[in-house]
């Protein structure tokens, strides 16, 4: 785990796959490779060691205590890893394809996305990802700019909050919470986790006779709204959607681009750009230009090992894809 002080609290980040992510992209000395959501450094460390002597990695996160940490964990590592091999940026995933052309980094051999939330993030309560603090409605990776989510709860209308549940959460009362949530604003406004979680709880309270809430009921009754509103105030899959083909271009052919997802509408998302891509679904009358060759058939899971020593990495999907030279290049 890597870990540097934020701030005053630590940037504690287990990278996932991380093996499997240097099998995929497949550094060697000399390259250029950009990490997309470089966290706590741990993959981009690992890049960084493996394309040395010359090697050069492009880092970004919307997260400026992400890029803190990272600086430092690299910092610790000068001995094996130069500080002029990397440059660190503050900025969402989706702005990759400006960043790398400013910084550089066009034509690079292999680029990577670890989706999703890390330990520091979920694990600080002034933050606001978990429910099992009482930190304020916030959740936004990047703290600098935008709409909380609170902001969402006091100004959306009930049936757009019941939407957001029910496509980011797949939350089957998703209507019911709406609900809930709306009256509940009426008195007084939501501003803490602890308050959200609690009025999910009760909103799905009797709602267990069914075989398939019994199996869900192992969560917490809040998750899935929790990641809805997550999702929903960063404009995660939006994101994902518009910086998927901005890094395609940056890449050479033969470059790779290794895309880490951790729930279902992610990976459909990853799956489908990969398969279209690839050319699958075109025909004569209506050609898809090829430009990926899919190197994982199936995702990438992580392996025992790996579950017993960090939980959270249960949900985490691999998929890798490599650039092929289009017709006119």
């Amino acid at each position: 785990m890597d870990q540097a002080q934020t701030g005053g609290s630590a940037f504690a980040h287990t990278p996932v796959l991380s093996a499997e992510v240097l099998t995929a992209l497949q550094p060697q000395p000399g390259g250029r490779y950009i990490d997309g959501t470089v966290g706590g450094g741990g993959h981009a460390a690992a890049l960084l060691q493996n394309i040395q002597p010359g090697g050069r990695l492009l880092g970004i996160d919307a997260d400026p205590a992400a890029i803190q940490a990272a600086r430092s964990h690299l910092a610790a590592r000068f001995d094996v890893i130069p500080p002029e091999a990397y440059t660190l940026c503050h900025g969402y995933f989706d702005e990759i394809g400006d960043l790398a052309r400013t910084h550089g980094f066009e034509g690079v051999a292999g680029i990577l996305f670890d989706l999703g939330v890390s330990s520091y993030q979920l694990d600080t309560p002034e933050r606001g990802f978990a429910f099992s603090a009482g930190g304020p409605l916030d959740m936004r990776l990047d703290p600098t700019r935008g709409p909380t989510v609170a902001d969402l709860l006091q100004r959306l209308s009930e049936q757009e909050l019941a939407d957001i549940i029910y496509r980011y959460g797949e939350e089957r009362y998703s209507r019911r919470i709406a609900r809930r949530i709306v009256e509940k604003r009426r008195r007084q406004p939501l501003t803490t986790t602890a308050e959200l979680a609690e009025l999910v709880r009760h909103a799905v309270a009797g709602r267990s006779s069914t075989p398939q809430h019994r199996r869900r009921s192992q969560i917490h009754p809040a998750t899935r709204t929790f990641q809805a509103l997550r999702i929903a105030v960063n404009r995660e899959l939006e994101r994902l959607a518009a910086a998927l083909p901005q890094a395609v271009a940056l890449l050479r052919p033969g470059g790779r681009i290794a895309v880490i997802s951790f729930h279902s509408l992610e990976d459909r998302i990853v799956k489908q750009f990969f398969r279209a891509e690839s050319g699958y679904g075109g025909s004569e009358a209506l050609p898809i230009p090829v430009r990926l060759h899919i190197v994982t058939k199936k995702p990438v899971v992580p392996g025992e090992a790996e579950l017993q020593a960090n939980p959270r990495s249960r949900s985490a999907k691999l998929r890798v894809a490599e650039r092929v030279a289009e017709a006119d290049e």
